[in-house]
């Protein structure tokens, strides 16, 4: 069976959708990811054949700002989250559809998979009549700006003669990497989900020295704010001037947005890098501070490592009061994200016994979800 796979070039869009794309080809189909050009070294890292269709989101952004000298702060709400609409429900998808129009005459497939935040991936598949299966890359988002992306996404949608809801993926089978405690209630009810265990995927690489082999004794701490550019490095230098304070060790990813020179200089028990094998880290750490990507929630989850987030932006608040309700962990919000709160709400969670409780509970539930090798193993019942 022909297999196309595609997402948005982002790792929080692209890396969620690995481990089932690997475990299809290594169930002998054949297997074909299509993203951006500047993810290729991703793909072809996992074993995996690229084609380049679409464009970064970075790209799309900056073509609707060309020549604005403006800063992203300096831009009216309003006019910000329009922009965020416009680029997420009409320039990119209008580029995959393009992009996959002219893909499908040289490499027709069996059935394409995309990922929800790609849009342009199910338009492509429907208006060609080729079966279309959606995945997650977490919980599905309601509420603030996801509401007007996906009524925007709604509007194209039926102007491209395509009915349905974008919540529940056009009607179409979606793949939900989403343990169901956690997941949206709605999305549950309404959805034709085919749940699959989410399992963490870093390009390869060493653990830093001496975390594998360190005394449990001592917490190690893990903060990161993630990929993309709503890092801001004065939140991550409150975060680890407050972690530093307690009795444990801080690993710190810095990430690509962040220069580590403007952190200056830290305390010995904090250790600066700008990347870490994520996926490989978990296991080893004690409490996870960080931005409320679903890549870092979903991460947690499956580690059974409790949570303090301090989300920044797009679906991270509704990943924030995911953790909160479902009792694994904490967040802070805004002006609430002080040195104060951060070191005295991470020093419970490292000691609170029902949070421990239920991060071990939640675990148990991500790991009695089927396995990229079950779920792909399905795949041609969906052609």
């Amino acid at each position: 069976m022909r297999l196309i796979f595609t997402s948005l070039a982002s790792y929080g869009h692209l890396y969620p959708l690995l481990p089932l794309a690997v475990a299809a080809r290594n169930a002998g189909h054949d297997v074909v990811f299509a993203t951006a050009a500047d993810f290729h070294p991703t793909v072809e890292k996992a074993g995996l054949e690229p084609v380049d269709v679409g464009l970064t989101i970075q790209d799309a952004f900056m073509a609707q700002y060309d020549g604005d000298l403006r800063k992203r702060n300096e831009v009216p709400p309003a006019e910000l989250e329009a922009t965020i609409a416009r680029v997420f429900s009409r320039v990119l998808p209008d580029r995959f559809i393009a992009d996959l129009d002219a893909m499908f005459t040289k490499q027709r497939p069996d059935l394409l998979v995309y990922e929800i935040g790609n849009p342009g991936g199910a338009f492509a598949a429907m208006k060609a009549g080729i079966p279309a299966m959606g995945h997650g890359f977490g919980r599905v988002a309601t509420g603030g700006i996801a509401d007007g992306i996906r009524k925007s996404v709604e509007d194209h949608a039926i102007e491209l003669g395509i009915a349905g809801e974008e919540r529940f993926s056009w009607g179409n089978p979606f793949v939900d990497i989403c343990p169901p405690s956690v997941q949206s209630p709605e999305f549950l009810a309404g959805a034709r989900r085919l749940p699959l265990r989410p399992v963490g995927w870093s390009e390869p690489g060493d653990l830093p020295a001496g975390v594998a082999a360190r005394d449990r004794d001592r917490p190690l701490v893990y903060l990161t704010l993630g990929t993309t550019p709503m890092s801001q490095a004065h939140i991550l230098a409150s975060a680890i001037s407050a972690l530093a304070e307690l009795e444990a060790d801080v690993l710190v990813a810095t990430g690509p947005s962040v220069e580590v020179s403007s952190l200056g200089a830290v305390p010995a028990n904090v250790r600066l890098e700008a990347w870490v094998p994520q996926s490989e880290l978990m296991p080893h750490v004690d409490l996870v501070v960080h931005h409320g990507g679903s890549g870092t929630t979903l991460g947690a989850f499956t580690a059974g490592v409790p949570q303090l987030v301090l989300p920044q932006g797009a679906d991270q608040f509704s990943n924030a009061e995911a953790v909160t309700a479902a009792g694994v962990g904490d967040q802070l919000v805004g002006d609430a994200v002080t040195t104060e709160a951060v070191r005295e709400k991470a020093q419970r969670l490292l000691t609170d016994s029902a949070v421990a409780d239920a991060v071990r509970a939640l675990a148990a539930e991500v790991a009695a979800m089927p396995s990229p090798d079950e779920v792909a193993a399905q795949l041609p019942d969906y052609v």
